[in-house]
């Protein structure tokens, strides 16, 4: 039963575990670990467990890598050997764990097939030293170094690509630039340049927007950091039905994080508003709850699972869908409400209106406004 560690080569990418064997480890502590690209520093972030089950086979990255690449990048990649001439060479095939059902021309059922056996956890190489760390640090201002002199000869070839972060393997031994561009560049005359510069291997990675904002990061319109530069892991598939489904504006400007694309957080609740709506009728529909009510939906409260219908005589009732029944119940017999003994006060208290005052020269104007005035006498000749 293996002693597990996780293990984080930069911050915000995936983490890896690895058998601690015989050393005690703790979270935090940086030590020195064997990958397909050399020996690498990595800080553990995940504490000693016993794990049972051998692990699923886990693809690497590079350990400078802080990005995994999406099926949209696209992995370019020239090298050169120290006194030689840039050459090209072809990315590894991914390892294939057995094949599909399409493949096996299997047309129904379960492929018939065995799988492969799990590959075992690479082990700890050793702790990291005061000298690793120093070296970690030379790499970054050699980054620094390499960053200039790329865009540097980007400006002077007149290629329209976008550097976005360089990283240098713990050894040396290659120097990753990762860009983004429109389309495809001939960038060959590029990495002779820099082959020539560095002496070392050279590879160019193109990947997509999203990104370039892991390697990047920044401040999210929620005010935090954002998700991919700190724990997210993957990108999942996002879509405009997720902000429809959680009664979100449709406005890009709201929907959309930095990177242009809709972002990341959409896909944290959309399966639980999947969930709650389920037995919700949807905004719109008129529904049915008895042989002469008809109801419309007119606000929804997903939530709290609530639904607010209109009445045929206007009123507006909020109820679940396990209320529905009694709404029609409450329609069809509704309670007796006495009226009478409220109308007859009124009934008396009215009174009717007293016949318009008539005086020496007819009906007065204004009729009964006037009841109850003193006449203003008329002046004679004399007094006018």
């Amino acid at each position: 039963m293996p002693n597990v560690v996780g293990i984080r080569f930069q911050r915000g990418c995936r983490v890896y575990d690895f058998d601690a064997g015989h050393f005690v480890l703790n979270s935090g502590d940086m030590v020195i670990v064997d990958t397909e690209q050399g020996l690498a520093l990595g800080q553990v972030v995940r504490g000693p467990f016993a794990m049972a089950e051998p692990p699923a086979p886990q693809e690497e990255e590079s350990p400078g890598q802080a990005a995994e690449p999406m099926a949209e990048d696209t992995a370019l990649v020239a090298g050169g050997e120290p006194a030689g001439e840039a050459e090209e060479e072809q990315a590894p095939e991914p390892a294939r764990t057995a094949p599909s059902q399409a493949e096996s021309g299997e047309t129904g059922g379960a492929a018939h097939c065995e799988p492969l056996p799990r590959a075992p956890l690479k082990s700890i190489y050793r702790l990291a030293t005061p000298e690793d760390l120093a070296q970690a640090q030379s790499n970054s201002r050699l980054e620094a170094e390499a960053y200039a002199h790329c865009q540097e000869r980007i400006a002077a070839r007149k290629l329209d690509m976008n550097l976005v972060k360089v990283e240098t393997l713990f050894d040396r031994s290659k120097i990753i630039f990762y860009f983004t561009a429109e389309g495809r560049l001939d960038f060959r005359e590029l990495v002779k340049d820099l082959v020539a510069r560095f002496r070392t291997r050279v590879e160019l990675r193109q990947i997509g927007v999203r990104h370039e904002a892991k390697l990047l990061g920044g401040i999210g319109s929620c005010g935090r950091e954002l998700c991919c530069a700190t724990f997210l892991k993957d990108f999942a598939p996002v879509s405009v039905k997720m902000a429809k489904e959680q009664n979100l504006s449709l406005n890009p400007t709201k929907i959309s994080g930095l990177c242009g694309r809709l972002m990341c957080c959409l896909t944290y609740e959309y399966e639980t508003y999947q969930f709650l709506k389920k037995d919700l009728p949807k905004l719109g529909k008129k529904v049915v709850l008895g042989p002469d009510l008809e109801a419309k939906v007119i606000r929804q409260n997903v939530l709290e699972r609530k639904v607010t219908l209109i009445l045929p005589d206007g009123r507006e009732a909020t109820v679940t869908p396990e209320e529905m029944p009694k709404l029609a119940e409450e329609w069809a017999n509704p309670p007796a409400s006495p009226r009478q003994g409220r109308e007859r006060p009124q009934q008396q208290s009215q009174q009717p209106a007293p016949a318009a005052e008539h005086g020496p020269e007819g009906p007065t104007k204004g009729g009964s406004r006037n009841r109850g005035r003193r006449r203003r006498p008329q002046k004679g000749p004399s007094e006018r």
